[in-house]
């Protein structure tokens, strides 16, 4: 498939701009063809007005048919084969094994919620049939579900370019809600987002759906995604990246005249508590495991442990000394694009030169372009509480060992902790007798508690919760992957004393959709009688 550079507006493209930029290889800084264009606001204004004009046809269609739209996605994406991996590939320097399992991963998602749409109990129907007896007021008959908000703004992140990007998780639940979806390419890989985003508008075609039902635009400069957030016709927002950036989109929703959800992830430290016990009993395979996932992937995940909390003494050391041996070993890589470099190199040096910071094991010398590796810092409670600068999320291969003096600063620096990702814990089973009170803080911190692991890898079930309190995201109720994404994207609407003939099938007498619904307070599949 021959990249045109062009933004596609539904069935169209369009490349009026005059302001232009490329991909680029991360690992030799060559510019990729072709030259994508950036959008303009006319441009901007189109895809969503597009988006607006297929709403009301999408949200229509039948759940079986917009499962069917999700899964001619998968396919299109699968039969791209080596194409979309091996530009994937030369513009995130990421390596094809990983690629192949995003691909993977994304096509699964896909493929999830077209099962859900299938099954329907998704939608919450809740029924509460009527009793005129009732005194001294009549109950009515109410009947309450899950409806689409309107049109999505997605934005893609650098470092998954499939899984959370133009065809990933949040346009795959906007899409699955009945939401039309206008995607913002990253600009790290523009190649990869087109070659997702034609597959999508293909499949549009294929499948009857309205032409507004998808678009993409284009553009480096933080003004197309403010332009694409203010918009009138945008009904909510997903965004993966920055706490910068997260928050501007999430002001700038927020003072629109009709403010609109940004459900943002913005990062996390994702800390590591390591207690005695296990430190005794497992600490050189903790210290080993937990090498491997702040190096993984470059430390270029959202869930990359970048900080680790024990109670100082021989075993602490022991585990650092090990920590750092094992991420020394760790060879050089190439990070997704030079910027992202350039900051992790700016924040390893800015924190080397700290008070009270000592580098237990220093980054070597780095690849040219994009090139990184990784490090190991260490420090004390009192400099960890008094140093706000270490509390903020370094992207990259390198994390930091926090020795407290004893098990009240312990607590002390788990209160201190602002909303993470993922709060992970290795403990014996005296050490959770021990500091029951720990866990108890930590719960309240963190959208995913994991014990005796590392918090890299999130696997994609309706039972994962990707999301925690401010500043990991804008919402810690709702999940970014999982089935239960698809709660971002509704709004609950109850009917009352509706005529059966319209009502939606979910909410019908007969449940002509067998779903799994509330009738008076009990769940079944039963018809109403």
């Amino acid at each position: 498939m021959e990249l045109h550079g062009a933004n596609i507006l539904g069935s169209e493209t369009s490349g009026a701009g005059a302001t232009v930029f490329h991909g680029v290889n991360p690992a030799t800084g060559e510019q990729l063809a072709p030259a994508y264009h950036e959008a303009t606001e006319r441009e901007i204004s189109r895809a969503l007005e597009l988006a607006g004009e297929a709403f009301a046809g999408f949200r229509s269609r039948k759940p079986e048919q917009r499962a069917d739209f999700l899964e001619a996605i998968a396919a299109g994406l699968e039969q791209l084969g080596d194409e979309l991996l091996d530009r994937a590939a030369a513009e995130t320097a990421l390596p094809l094994p990983r690629l192949v399992s995003e691909r993977g991963r994304t096509c699964a998602q896909l493929r999830m919620f077209a099962a859900l749409l299938r099954e329907g109990s998704w939608v919450g129907a809740i029924i509460d049939r009527a009793q005129p007896e009732r005194t001294p007021a009549p109950k009515p008959d109410l009947r309450r579900m899950l409806i689409p908000i309107g049109p999505i703004v997605v934005f893609g992140a650098s470092n998954f370019p499939f899984a959370y990007s133009v065809a990933g998780g949040d346009t795959a639940s906007a899409l699955a809600a009945g939401n039309p979806v206008v995607a913002k390419g990253h600009p790290a890989h523009p190649g990869a987002s087109e070659l997702a985003g034609r597959v999508i508008q293909q499949a549009a075609r294929d499948c009857g759906m309205p032409a507004g039902v998808f678009s993409l635009v284009h553009g480096p400069s933080p003004a197309v995604g403010q332009s694409l957030v203010r918009h009138p016709l945008a009904s909510g927002v997903g965004f993966t990246g920055s706490l910068a950036a997260g928050r501007a989109l999430f002001d700038a929703a927020a003072a629109r005249p009709d403010p609109i959800p940004v459900f943002a992830e913005m990062g996390s430290l994702n800390p590591v508590f390591v207690l005695p016990g296990a430190l005794q009993e497992r600490g050189p395979e903790i210290a080993d495991a937990l090498a491997r996932s702040v190096t993984q992937g470059l430390g270029q995940f959202c869930t990359k442990p970048g900080l680790a909390v024990g109670l100082g003494g021989a075993e602490l050391d022991a585990f650092t000394r090990r920590l750092s041996e094992a991420v020394g070993a760790t060879p050089a890589g190439t990070m997704l694009h030079a910027g992202i470099a350039e900051r992790y190199r700016g924040g390893i040096a800015e924190r080397g030169g700290m008070t009270g910071i000592a580098t237990a094991c220093a980054p070597a010398a780095a690849a040219p372009h994009a090139g990184a590796t990784g490090a190991v810092f260490t420090t004390d409670a009192k400099t960890y509480l008094s140093n706000r600068k270490l509390h903020e999320e370094l992207f990259g291969p390198q994390t930091l060992v926090v020795a407290s003096d004893s098990a009240s600063r312990l607590l002390e620096i788990a209160r201190r902790l602002e909303g993470q990702l993922t709060v992970t814990i290795h403990a014996s089973a005296s050490d959770l007798r021990q500091h029951a009170a720990l866990l108890d803080v930590l719960r309240q911190k963190a959208g995913r508690l994991v014990f005796g692991g590392v918090p890299t890898g999130v696997e994609v079930v309706p039972a994962m919760q990707h999301g925690g309190p401010y500043p990991a995201t804008t919402d810690s109720r709702f999940s970014s992957v999982g089935t239960t994404a698809i709660r971002r994207w509704v709004r609950p609407v109850c009917y009352q004393n509706f005529p059966a003939e319209w009502l939606p099938d979910e909410l019908k007498d007969d449940n002509p959709r067998g779903i799994w619904r509330m009738i008076d307070g009990e769940w079944t599949r039963a018809a109403v009688v």
